[in-house]
C-alpha cells in the first residue's frame, strides 16, 4: 500500500453539552499562561448575554461560515474483522484520513459511563475546591486544573477549561495531582487507563503490521513500556453565543495517537480534501486520531526502511485526553527495542 504523510486538522464547535474521552500518544510542550486566570466556566455561570471580545472569532473562523461538508462520513473500523482485513483497512484509513471510528474495542460501556460521571462531578464542585488543584504552566507546573490562556495570532481564546495529569508509567505518576473528590476518581481512572493502554497497543500493533514491520516496532519506537499515558479533561461550558466561538480551533495533535470516547453531542470536525467533515456519533465507538508524532514515525519506516528505492505528509463539553509519549530529546527514529 502507499503511505501518505498528511497533516490532519481537527476542531470542536460549541454546539451543546458534550462529553468525550481521549487517549493519545503525544508530545506535550509548555503552554504560556496568564498570571491572572479567569475561568471559562465561571464566565458561563455568570449567565452572560454576550461573549467577551477575546472569544469572538473572525468571520472566516465562525462556525456558520465553516460548515461541514454533507454526504461524507468518517471511516468506521471494527476490531472484530478477520485479522488480515483489519490490518489492511486500518493502515489504509490511517494513511488516507488519519482519523477513524473504532468499534468492537471491548471497553465496558459501564466503565465509560462511570468515567463520564466522575468528570462531571469534578467540574460541578465549588470553584474553591477546583482551585485547590490549580496548575501554573508559567512556573512549570502543568498537572492540575487550568484554563487555556494561549491566544492565537488574532489574540483570540478558546472557550475551554481543563484538568490534566500523568497516568503512566507509575514511576512518574503524582497521585497528589489526581482529584480526591469524587472519591471514586482514582479507581475508575486507573481502570480506564488499563483499557486504553490495551486498545492503544492493539492499534499500534496493527499499524506496524500494515507497514510490513514486526508487530511491536511502533510501540518500541514510542518508548515501549516507558511511554507516557496522560489524561486531559477539556470542559466547554454553556456558551451564550456559540455561533461566534470555538471550543477548539483548527489544530493537529502533537501526539502519536489520540483515542476519544465521545457522547452524542455533535461538534467535532476533521479536515479532509479541503473540506471540514463532521464526525458523527456512533454508540460505543472510539474516535481515533493519528497524531503528528506517529505520522512522522510511520513515514520514516515506510519510505526509509521498506521502500528505499522510492523518493521520499450550549452545554458543557468534557474531553478526556490520554497521552502516551517520551521526552522530546529521547524520541529517536533509529532506535528500536
Amino acid at each position: 500500500m502507499k503511505f501518505h504523510l498528511s497533516t490532519v486538522y481537527i476542531k470542536y464547535i460549541n454546539h451543546h453539552w458534550n462529553w468525550n474521552s481521549h487517549n493519545s500518544i503525544i508530545l506535550n510542550l509548555p503552554n504560556p499562561s496568564s498570571m491572572e486566570v479567569e475561568r471559562v466556566q465561571t464566565l458561563a455561570l455568570d449567565e452572560l448575554k454576550e461573549l467577551p471580545s477575546q472569544f469572538i472569532r473572525e468571520a472566516k473562523e465562525q462556525p456558520e461560515n465553516t460548515k461541514a461538508m454533507e454526504g461524507i462520513n468518517v471511516p468506521v473500523i471494527s476490531l472484530s474483522q478477520p485479522h488480515q482485513i483489519l490490518v489492511k483497512e486500518i493502515t489504509q484509513v490511517a494513511s488516507e484520513w488519519g482519523f477513524f471510528l473504532l468499534t468492537d474495542h471491548g471497553i465496558s460501556p459501564t466503565l465509560i459511563q462511570r468515567l463520564q460521571e466522575v468528570g462531571h462531578e469534578f467540574f460541578s464542585l465549588p470553584q474553591m475546591d477546583k482551585e485547590a488543584y490549580a496548575n501554573d504552566p508559567s512556573m512549570g507546573r502543568f498537572e492540575g486544573y487550568g484554563t487555556k490562556m494561549t491566544k492565537n495570532f488574532e489574540e483570540k481564546l478558546e472557550w475551554v477549561d481543563y484538568y490534566f495529569h500523568l497516568m503512566s508509567p507509575l514511576s512518574r505518576v503524582n497521585y497528589d495531582m489526581w482529584p480526591k473528590n469524587p472519591a471514586s476518581y482514582r479507581e475508575i481512572t486507573e481502570d480506564y487507563s488499563k483499557e486504553m493502554l490495551r486498545v492503544t497497543d492493539k492499534v499500534l500493533d496493527l499499524l506496524s503490521e500494515g507497514l510490513g514491520l514486526e508487530t511491536k516496532v511502533l510501540k518500541c519506537s514510542l518508548g515501549n513500556e516507558e511511554i507516557e499515558l496522560e489524561m486531559k479533561i477539556n470542559m466547554y461550558p454553556p456558551c451564550p453565543q456559540p455561533e461566534l466561538a470555538l471550543g477548539v480551533e483548527p489544530h493537529t495533535d502533537m501526539c502519536a495517537l489520540t483515542l476519544l470516547i465521545p457522547n452524542d453531542v455533535p461538534g467535532l470536525q476533521v479536515w479532509k480534501d479541503n473540506n471540514w467533515v463532521a464526525v458523527n456519533y456512533l454508540h460505543n465507538a472510539l474516535f481515533v486520531h493519528v497524531g503528528d508524532q506517529l505520522e512522522v514515525i510511520m513515514f520514516y519506516f515506510y519510505f526509509f526502511i521498506i521502500n528505499l528505492h522510492k523518493l521520499i505528509k450550549e452545554m458543557m463539553v468534557v474531553l478526556y485526553l490520554l497521552a502516551v509519549s517520551k521526552v522530546a530529546k529521547e524520541v529517536t527514529l533509529h532506535h528500536l527495542c
